[in-house]
């Protein structure tokens, strides 16, 4: 996918060439560019471990020892390190089983095309996670082998230039991310009630915030701030199709009733269920701490006043002092700190009330954002200079108004990661035992969650219905080009516009086939992870390239139902189209459809 390409687009760019914006299209061979710390892994063999793992933990091994130690295994029969091989053996069904994967690993991988960060992210945050679709989210690279010259690889998955039509099968395959499709229904709704609020809650904040800061034209870098805000609406959007979804009682319901049949066909499954719950109720209890002290020093996205305030606090305890991580700590933009830390003064203000405690001195003033002030005028915290200023001084202390702050919730904070440490040991073994008796009750007859691991999934080619109307099974250039005209000339603000054209597409408008189809949508099981998956038809030919899914689809962490929501894909006929016509890549085009290589 383009969007997976951007940094090796980037990585490539020999200084002022702009090509993330403009493209990169190597004409011939010697035009190809090498990538930096690039490596493309081919799936050669699989073994099932899981008795080999399952004696060594019985054993006394740690579960991530006994993995580390079967992958060593196996490394060596390829020949070590130095083999060209990598391994990797994933825990599935919660350690039901364990599978090994065999890599070849190439090293020797060079950029071929990329289309301009327009088109490949054609929509912006506006479309993602949305459909009809119109991005061309692909790029090319090419392996070479160990002399340099273009690899010759026996099997491939030849491309399709007819590409599919409505009610088509198509096979998806790639290694998609992590799903929780395996938590019990107590496990679901701690994380419907805590987890997921709080973590939404903080995203809508922080994408708010720098909406705000990208609005008032301080940035010096807008792009940059941008491609932040897209990363976490990204975020922000999966989490509300997981809120949307664990709100849903049928989606609940279902979920029960698969509990109460996997308590029938398990003995053991009952008491393990039970336990779960157990652990569940102990979390809730913890709720309040959850949800203040969560995300409260998160390193990205957290106040840079609270977290130098916390690494402080630790320092001046120690027999020797390390203040390191309190002047290693930059700053936030003016307006985008304020904001961080005014939030998480409010959420420990909030904490303390949840608690029915009063707020401590430390936390008291009218307003946060009075707080706030206060604390940015007066703790030597505040900026990255003033902090390593009263470090090498001297100065710094336990009386500074923030560290102050810190030393309220401490003993609370410590007391919280700890308990959160020990629920979290006995929830993964619960989670380990439970995946074994369902894959002792059902086989492989049930999937296992995903663990981003290879895993092949399939599906129809079919449009739905949304909003009211019917999303269609694929789009086409003539719609790109809409989208173009309507947003960006007919429907333009003078703003920023996500639907916007390079001026080589326009140029290009008359020698395109208007009806090309340009994404396509199919019922396939896809989640996060699966960007760049190849989706084949059942001649195993390669018809398009998955990269997004449909927020209706959100659903399928907790469960798969196949009318709810699409995956999106990139179609190859599009491809074949904008190479040919737009970007005049003749040769490669040709040695895609025959097979020929270019010169």
């Amino acid at each position: 996918n383009h969007h997976c390409a951007q940094g090796s687009v980037i990585a490539v760019d020999q200084g002022g060439e702009g090509l993330l914006d403009a493209g990169f299209y190597a004409r011939g061979l010697d035009e190809e560019r090498p990538v930096p710390n690039m490596t493309m892994d081919q799936l050669v063999a699989f073994a099932d471990v899981t008795d080999e793992v399952n004696a060594m933990i019985e054993g006394g091994t740690d579960a991530g020892d006994a993995t580390d130690a079967v992958e060593a295994r196996l490394l060596e029969e390829r020949g070590g390190e130095d083999g060209g091989f990598l391994v990797q053996v994933r825990s599935l069904y919660n350690g039901g089983r364990y599978s090994a994967y065999i890599f070849r690993r190439y090293t020797d991988v060079r950029l071929v095309a990329a289309p301009e960060k327009n088109l490949g992210f054609f929509g912006g945050d506006p479309d993602n996670f949305t459909y009809p679709r119109y991005a061309l989210d692909f790029a090319f690279f090419r392996v070479y082998d160990e002399d340099g010259e273009p690899l010759e690889t026996e099997h491939y998955f030849p491309l399709s230039e007819e590409g599919v039509a409505p009610g088509d099968l198509v096979f998806v395959i790639g290694n998609p991310g992590s799903t929780s499709r395996g938590l019990t229904v107590a496990q679901l709704e701690y994380v419907r009630d805590v987890q997921v609020p709080t973590v939404l809650a903080f995203l809508d904040h922080r994408v708010a915030t720098l909406r705000a800061y990208l609005a008032s034209g301080e940035p010096e870098s807008p792009d940059a701030v941008r491609g932040q805000i897209f990363g976490l609406s990204n975020a922000q959007k999966a989490y509300r199709g997981r809120r949307d979804a664990l709100a849903d009682p049928y989606i609940l319901a279902r979920r029960a009733a698969a509990e109460r049949a996997f308590r029938a066909a398990s003995p053991e499954a009952g008491a393990l269920i039970d336990q779960m719950a157990q652990v569940q109720a102990t979390r809730m209890a913890l709720a309040a701490q959850a949800r203040a002290f969560q995300l409260l020093f998160n390193g990205g996205l957290g106040s840079a006043t609270l977290l130098r305030a916390r690494a402080a606090y630790s320092a001046l305890q120690a027999a020797a002092p390390d203040f390191s991580a309190v002047t290693g700590q930059g700053d936030r933009p003016a307006m985008v700190e304020r904001a961080y830390l005014e939030d998480g003064l409010a959420t420990l203000q909030m904490y303390f009330a949840a608690l029915g405690q009063p707020t401590p001195a430390a936390l008291q003033e009218p307003s946060v954002a009075v707080l706030a002030e206060r604390l940015l005028n007066t703790s030597a915290l505040a900026s990255q200079a003033s902090a390593t200023a009263a470090v090498e001084a001297g100065t710094l202390s336990m009386d500074d108004p923030v560290v102050q702050i810190i030393a309220a919730i401490a003993d609370d904070v410590e007391a919280f990661q700890n308990a959160a440490r020990d629920l979290g040991a006995q929830e993964g073994e619960l989670n380990r035992q439970i995946g074994r008796a369902r894959f002792g009750a059902y086989g492989a007859s049930v999937p296992p969650d995903a663990t981003f691991s290879p895993r092949l999934t399939d599906g129809i080619v079919k449009g739905y219905a949304y909003n009211g109307t019917m999303a269609p099974p694929m789009t086409t250039l003539s719609g790109l080009y809409d989208r173009y005209y309507s947003f960006c000339e007919a429907g333009s603000t003078g703003d920023y516009c996500e639907w916007e054209l390079p001026q080589r597409w326009l140029d290009a408008r008359d020698d395109l086939d208007l009806s090309t189809p340009v994404n396509f949508v199919s019922t396939s099981d896809t989640i996060g992870g699966n960007s760049g998956s190849p989706a084949l038809n059942q001649n195993l030919e390669l018809v398009g390239l998955n990269f997004d899914r449909t927020i209706e689809g959100l659903v399928r962490d907790y469960i798969y139902l196949p009318d709810r929501g699409r995956n999106v894909m990139v179609d190859v006929r599009v491809v074949l189209e904008a190479l040919d016509d737009v970007y005049d890549l003749d040769g490669l085009v040709t040695e895609l459809t025959e097979g020929t290589l270019r010169e």
